[in-house]
């Protein structure tokens, strides 16, 4: 085996990992073998660059590119002189796993702040209805308690995204060389 084949292979190993962990993003083993090719590549890619390298169709390529750029994996470049699309690999994954953080969990703490606010908003005013019986109060005394653990957890599940965003997290986690080549 020559060098050329030794370092391919490598790469593909890596590719291939990419592809099978890719799912923790949400996207399809194929995104992650884009992902992966752009990733070893040093200069931008346009999709008909990634359709020949990886045979599949222009349409999978640029559904793909369009996931990974909405998780901020991939960003657009430009190259004078080329009027085709250009795609690159965000160079720092830090900041890339910080806005896959934040984008996940910021929707998922919305709903989930909307959601306890108007039911507990509900069960109080349920609570406070004279006309009910001793076991429904019971019960909504108990639900109120979870409701408002609930509310707590994302009220400090915000903060946490929080850290992430305003990089506190890097001071208690902070990683090897960070920010890269700045």
């Amino acid at each position: 085996m020559d060098g050329k084949e030794a370092l391919d292979k490598a790469r593909e190993r890596i590719i291939e990992t990419i592809a099978q962990n890719i799912h923790l993003y949400g996207l399809t083993p194929s995104a992650g073998r884009q992902y992966g090719t752009m990733f070893f590549h040093n200069e931008p890619l346009t999709l008909d660059d990634m359709t020949e390298e990886l045979g599949m169709s222009k349409t999978s390529m640029s559904t793909s590119v369009r996931a990974l750029s909405d998780l901020k994996l991939v960003e657009r470049a430009w190259k004078r002189g080329v009027r085709k699309d250009l795609y690159q690999v965000k160079e720092d994954w830090y900041q890339s796993f910080v806005d896959l953080f934040s984008i996940k969990w910021r929707r998922s703490i919305s709903l989930h702040a909307v959601a306890v606010k108007k039911s507990l908003s509900e069960m109080k005013d349920l609570y406070e209805n004279k006309d009910i019986s001793d076991d429904l109060k019971a019960m909504l005394e108990i639900d109120i308690e979870k409701l408002e653990y609930m509310r707590d957890y994302f009220e400090w599940l915000d903060r946490l995204v929080d850290a992430f965003e305003e990089h506190d997290i890097f001071n208690l986690v902070p990683p090897k060389d960070y920010p890269r080549n700045k």
